[in-house]
């Protein structure tokens, strides 16, 4: 693609943030010469998708196959080329159309009704495919004067390069499985080994809110990240009720 100098190494993990008009071919990959789209060119690295509900729906559904897969095909008449696409999927979008969902007074007359529809254009199981859902609340001009954190953004970055430790220790009889996002089956149940009083918990909280399949063991990962990150061996409840949170609608 031109973006390293010939004979270079890149040893930068990408961050790629494309504009939500960006067409299918320029973030799948594509045209005459089926070139890597922004999903690759993110492997490794960050793909940060702003506006999340602005994209074309065909565009972020074509997104859910790599996210599993970690790599996508790009199939011409010609050629079938396949790129690595294996990246971390970071979106954000306001809450409605109108951006003041949560301000009564300056919300919209279709509130919330608004809230849902716009969100609605993120379809269901796109949406399953993310392990962390945050609600931001507004920042007042009053916090704006407020001291800074106890821990910035240098003492957060230490404790992840920790649990990332602490991750590569646990799986290093297994060559495919690096983290925790790489566990699966008996693998993930073995790491996690949650105790019966969280597996209750997390059983209740499935049909509560409908998990899938994909979400219950998503909710898994990172209780035994958030768990890494606390440097504690075992999965305690605290840690799975976190990692539900993450997963509550943010509709209410």
């Amino acid at each position: 693609c031109g973006l390293i100098d010939e004979g270079g190494i890149n040893r930068s993990r990408p961050f790629r943030e494309p504009h939500h008009t960006a067409s299918m071919a320029a973030i799948v990959g594509g045209g005459r010469r089926a070139q890597p789209g922004e999903i690759s060119l993110a492997h490794n690295g960050v793909l940060f998708l702003d506006e999340l509900p602005e994209f074309n729906r065909a565009v972020l559904e074509t997104l859910r196959q790599p996210l599993e897969a970690g790599e996508v095909m790009i199939a011409r008449a010609n050629a079938h080329i396949r790129y690595p696409s294996r990246f971390m999927l970071v979106a954000a979008a306001n809450p409605c159309k109108c951006g003041y969902l949560a301000d009564a007074a300056r919300a919209c007359a279709r509130a919330p009704g608004c809230g849902e529809d716009y969100l609605g254009r993120i379809s269901g199981p796109m949406l399953d495919r993310f392990d962390l859902r945050i609600e931001v609340p507004p920042v007042a001009y009053k916090d704006l004067d407020l001291p800074a954190a106890d821990e910035g953004s240098s003492e957060a970055s230490q404790r992840v390069a920790l649990a990332r430790e602490i991750q590569a220790a646990r799986y290093s009889d297994l060559p495919e499985v690096w983290q925790n996002a790489d566990a699966e089956g008996p693998v993930l149940e073995q790491a996690i080994a949650l105790t019966d009083a969280s597996r209750q918990l997390l059983q209740r909280a499935a049909e509560q809110f409908g998990l899938s399949a994909r979400g219950y063991h998503r909710v898994m990962r990172v209780a035994r990240t958030i768990a890494d990150l606390a440097c504690c061996d075992q999965v305690e409840r605290p840690h799975l009720a976190e990692a539900l949170s993450f997963r509550l609608p943010l509709i209410g």
